[in-house]
């Protein structure tokens, strides 16, 4: 009996030990901190993932709503690729759904960091729902009588009403005085008429006798016509504060001003070419596949891109060229090299294009007139140190003194832009 007992203490101490390290476990994963999730949540997931849109990764709200299993979570987030490489189920498949492309890994963070984060991610796809469930339903409205379009409508006929009987009031007063000429009676108020008439045409053949007022009349008109045609053949093609609307609205003034990103970072070519470009929307992705995904103005990207957000997949069977406006166009006379302007000159672009970081529209700032370039010309110094342009002109000069051979090409005779425009 007594080796019953004592084998039935031994027994019940383990079941409690085990019941207490379930019970310990437990508690611990209920006691995750959402605010702890929310925090590791937007240093190192929100590049990739939202709680409710699709970005790079899966919308996680919905996607830790179907899987359950908070284990395999853990796993995932913290070496996905050991998952993969595997061949666990699960993991295969997501890596198939989204291109093989594979997620970071995590090996940093602890069960309990990665419990924090499904913790706040579940919580807040709840409260998504929940405010959702709580939206407004637009009601039936209340009859609040006649409408004031209503009212404005009819005293607009009454108006037009009370036009129409004083026109026609005029109109048979004026048949009546026609037919009382007809018949040779005149009226008082029409000889009045005709008397300041005749007075009238009187003063006007004594203006026209007099010659100085005759000869200053036309002089002053001369004068006025010939400005005016001078003013208007001078700014012929001169488009000095045209904004055309765009297919885009592109603020220069949220990215060039607020964002502090660099011109060249769209217009490559300004650097190295004769032409700026107009940046490929490849290069508005590098952000918009992540930024600012819901407006309309960036879906207009995806649109021209073939580009579906739902499934980060490119159709190139949807695509279409973006049909961008030119603003700034000079005549084919003319020619400008960027290149030379912006990597040897060390202009900066508001020179020319004034202050873009300013403008919500881009709009042409300068007349672009061959003045306005001279004037520019006249006044810039050249700095010439350590400039390797200037450096090889040197050079050359050198040579030439010296009476050594100098040829067309070592004047930058044989770049493209002498030639091709």
């Amino acid at each position: 009996m007594r080796n019953i007992s004592l084998i039935f203490k031994q027994f019940s101490r383990s079941v409690l030990l085990v019941a207490g390290l379930v019970v310990c476990g437990l508690t611990a994963h209920a006691q995750t901190d959402a605010a702890k999730g929310e925090a590791i949540f937007k240093a190192k997931c929100t590049a990739c993932h939202k709680i409710d849109t699709r970005m790079t990764g899966p919308a996680l709200g919905p996607k830790l709503t179907e899987e359950t299993d908070d284990a395999y979570l853990t796993k995932w987030i913290q070496n996905n690729q050991a998952l993969i490489a595997a061949k666990n189920p699960k993991a295969v498949k997501i890596f198939n759904e989204f291109n093989q492309a594979g997620m970071t890994v995590f090996a940093e963070l602890s069960d309990a960091d990665v419990g924090n984060v499904i913790t706040y991610i579940r919580a807040d796809w709840k409260k998504i729902q929940e405010d959702k469930a709580k939206a407004p339903v637009s009601a039936t409205p209340e009859d609040k009588g006649p409408s004031s379009l209503v009212i404005w409508g009819l005293l607009g006929v009454i108006v037009i009403a009370f036009v129409v009987i004083l026109v026609l009031n005029k109109v048979i007063a004026t048949l009546e005085r026609l037919l009382l000429n007809k018949q040779g009676i005149l009226l008082e108020e029409d000889a009045e008429e005709e008397k300041v008439k005749t007075d009238r045409a009187a003063t006007f053949k004594k203006l026209l006798k007099n010659k100085k007022l005759v000869f200053f009349v036309i002089l002053c008109g001369t004068i006025a016509m010939g400005s005016f045609s001078w003013v208007t053949m001078w700014n012929t093609n001169v488009h000095q504060g045209y904004q055309p609307v765009q297919p885009i609205k592109y603020s220069h003034e949220l990215h060039a001003g607020a964002m502090k990103i660099e011109c060249q970072y769209c217009h490559t070519g300004a650097f190295k070419s004769k032409n700026a470009s107009i940046p490929s929307l490849n290069v508005c992705m590098n952000c918009h596949k992540s930024v600012k995904t819901e407006s309309p103005e960036i879906h207009k990207i995806y649109d021209a891109l073939g580009y579906d957000p739902n499934t980060a997949k490119y159709d190139s069977t949807k695509a279409k060229p973006i049909q961008w406006v030119r603003i700034h166009n000079l005549p084919d006379l003319a020619y400008f090299n960027h290149s030379q302007h912006v990597k040897v000159g060390a202009i900066k672009c508001q020179t020319c294009h004034g202050p873009v970081e300013t403008m919500k529209e881009v709009y042409q700032y300068s007349p672009l007139t061959m003045k306005w370039c001279i004037q520019c010309h006249k006044r810039t110094e050249v700095n010439g140190k350590g400039n390797a342009y200037y450096d090889s002109i040197l050079a050359a000069h050198d040579k030439i003194k010296k009476g050594e051979k100098v040829t067309a090409a070592v004047l930058g005779g044989i770049e493209c832009a002498k030639c091709h425009y």
